[in-house]
């Protein structure tokens, strides 16, 4: 504990000293991570609980904090993800140096750390909703770095407002809690007779709305792209997460969940990963398609926890072990994917100048070690084995295998539609992958900015690199980390974290077959090669058509390969064709952005302008309402 409260110390006296030199910052963030990644680790695998209660003269606070084993496996992720970001990004804001103050970028950083880090500890409401406050301040600031731009602007605005809706039902969610014992200390909450469905559903809202489920997931693909990259990978990769681990640790406050919760949250998550890939699979922006494709594993993520609740509510710990231990896994995997994915893509547009899928191509060639790390993070997200992808999915489709063979008619049929859904979704995610990395680095250059394309430095690339190694370690050692995760499964699924050995099993037997699979390919690789020692071999161009020389018209674009998809389900996306000349480009909106809260808060901003003539620009108008209000105020409570 004490070394944690230390790297969050760091991080604060890390954010000031950057405002005097934006290094410094960078130094105290990296320093910081490595400290709590440390601490965090050895929590989680020593299995001890620290606490640390000290009061303050805030109404109904104090500074409550508490490392378990669920605190440290997000502090895990927050501190090594932070820590890895902090390198990339030190390299690449470089390009801003002298255009825009960086140490006020490294500042909301490291604050932004700090925020998460003190969300995952903290064991007050109050305390807890100002960490939550400031990690929505922090990052929203970060959002919005390159402010000059019209769209980064109303990007952080939907951003603020999305976070601050979602606020509004946390604050009524621990008011309920902590009504009946007068305290919001978290072991003091008591629930009313019946109150539980209501305090589950200001949850999944409020919390729901930072991990981005649908549909209230809006604000997601507008911030992710609007903010530098190695924030983007922070946000998608451990931010939103705590929307996660917020509905978790409200889960045990509960009590025993009844079976609604279960299906809720699986008729949530499967929508979320239906929606979130189709969408994804329909962008031309590689970082707008990375941000719909979080949407997408969050619901992976809410399924797993579907599956947990409704294993809990039915009495099959197989079940709800399997389906938190595969939601928390995937938690950990897409931090790693999905950081080199962002982290690639911001080393991309670094290099080219352009994020925009159809002004790309033949990137590999010239960005040879950026393109082979990102083609190793899509494989990952397609979760092909043996790769860390793989083995989250693998659980969830053992949870919905065990839910299809328990003896209850209604978890039959559920089992067998998870088991459609999830095989519905791998898929998108395999086509849409193909087209991130295919349309990027395969082919040839769409148009000039591939032509200056260049790799980053070492502090670019090195960050990637560990990424990728973890989504290799991850896959390789599965068996290992999810006896690891042990008990943070039974601290969430009623003690089902021992009933991980046959799914530890079978995990271990996969690694094998693919370890297998890997010597055989290098053996052949080798063969080849001893084989062709000697003889004369010629490269020439492949034939196609008559055409020796392939030009960009030739190949495939975004819309085009995504098209025989987009078609199919083209009720659900709503697709946009223009045609200028001979070119067709597509444009697909949001759904729940267009067709509910644009006129939702377009019917707000014409019901509030007509309120207008209440500002005469008078202070002493002004005055007089507060004091109106004040009196009024003093009425009823006298009354």
């Amino acid at each position: 504990m004490n070394l944690v409260l230390t790297a969050v110390a760091v991080l604060v006296v890390g954010a000031f000293l950057a405002l005097r030199s934006a290094r410094l910052g960078v130094v105290a963030a990296v320093t910081a991570g490595l400290m709590g990644l440390t601490a965090s680790v050895r929590a989680l695998l020593g299995g001890s609980i620290e606490r640390w209660h000290v009061g303050w003269r805030v109404p109904y606070g104090a500074f409550a904090v508490e490392l378990d084993a669920l605190s440290a496996f997000f502090l895990a992720l927050i501190f090594g993800l932070s820590a890895l970001a902090a390198v990339y990004g030190d390299e690449y804001l470089a390009a801003w140096r002298g255009k825009k103050s960086l140490g006020a970028a490294w500042f909301f950083f490291n604050l932004l750390v700090a925020s998460m880090a003190m969300v995952a500890l903290a064991r007050n409401g109050v305390l807890f909703l100002v960490a939550w406050e400031l990690m929505a301040l922090t990052s929203f600031f970060l959002v919005t770095f390159e402010d000059e731009r019209d769209e980064v602007r109303a990007a952080g605005w939907t951003y603020l407002v999305a976070s601050h809706l979602g606020t509004a039902f946390l604050l009524a969610m621990f008011v309920l809690l902590g009504r009946r014992n007068g305290s919001l200390d978290f072991n003091q909450f008591s629930v009313a007779p019946g109150g539980a469905g209501l305090l589950f559903v200001l949850a999944l809202v409020g919390f729901g709305t930072k991990a981005g489920f649908m549909p209230l997931h809006v604000w997601l693909p507008e911030a992710h792209p609007a903010a530098p990259s190695h924030v983007s990978a922070l946000m998608s990769g451990v931010m939103i997460k705590l929307g996660i681990y917020g509905l978790l640790r409200v889960l045990t406050f509960l009590g025993a969940p009844p079976a609604w919760f279960g299906w809720t949250l699986l008729a949530i998550g499967l929508a979320s990963a239906v929606f979130g890939i189709l969408f994804a699979l329909a962008q031309h922006d590689l970082k707008r398609l990375l941000a719909y494709s979080s949407v997408e594993n969050v619901g992976i993520i809410a399924t797993g926890m579907g599956l947990g609740l409704l294993g809990v509510a039915h009495r099959q710990p197989g079940m709800a072990a399997l389906g938190f231990g595969g939601a928390l896994l995937h938690t950990l995997n897409h931090a790693l994917f999905k950081g080199l994915l962002f982290l690639g893509t911001g080393a991309v547009a670094h290099g080219t100048g352009t994020r925009r899928l159809d002004q790309l191509g033949g990137v590999l060639r010239r960005m040879p070690v950026t393109g082979a790390l990102f083609l190793l993070g899509a494989a990952a997200i397609a979760a092909l084995p043996p790769l860390n992808g793989f083995a989250g999915e693998f659980l969830l489709y053992l949870a919905a295998y065990q839910a299809g063979t328990g003896s209850a008619g209604g978890l039959v049929m559920l089992g067998l539609a998870v088991i459609a859904a999830l095989a519905l979704v791998g898929g998108l995610v395999a086509a849409t992958f193909a087209k991130a990395a295919g349309i990027v680095f395969l082919g040839e250059p769409r148009s000039e900015h591939v032509a200056h394309a260049h790799e980053p430095g070492w502090a670019m690339r090195g960050p990637m690199l560990v990424l990728a190694a973890g989504c290799v370690g991850v896959g390789l050692g599965a068996p290992w980390v999810l006896r690891a995760l042990g008990p943070v499964i039974g601290s969430v699924g009623d003690g089902a974290g021992a009933d991980m050995a046959s799914a530890a099993g079978w995990l271990t037997a996969i690694v094998w077959a693919g370890v297998a699979l890997m010597l055989v390919t290098v053996a052949l690789v080798f063969l080849r090669r001893t084989l062709l020692t000697g003889r004369m071999v010629t490269v020439s161009e492949t034939w196609g058509c008559g055409y020796t020389h392939p030009t960009a018209r030739m190949q495939y674009t975004g819309s085009s390969f995504a098209q025989p998809l987009t078609e199919l389900f083209a009720p659900l996306l709503r697709t946009r064709r223009h045609w200028l000349r001979e070119t067709l480009t597509t444009e697909t909106p949001d759904v729940a952005s267009e067709g509910f809260f644009r006129p939702v808060f377009d019917g707000v901003e014409i019901a509030l302008g007509r309120l207008r003539w209440l500002q005469h620009g008078r202070i002493q108008v002004y005055v007089l309402y507060i004091a109106l209000t004040l009196l009024a105020l003093l009425l009823w409570k006298l009354s």
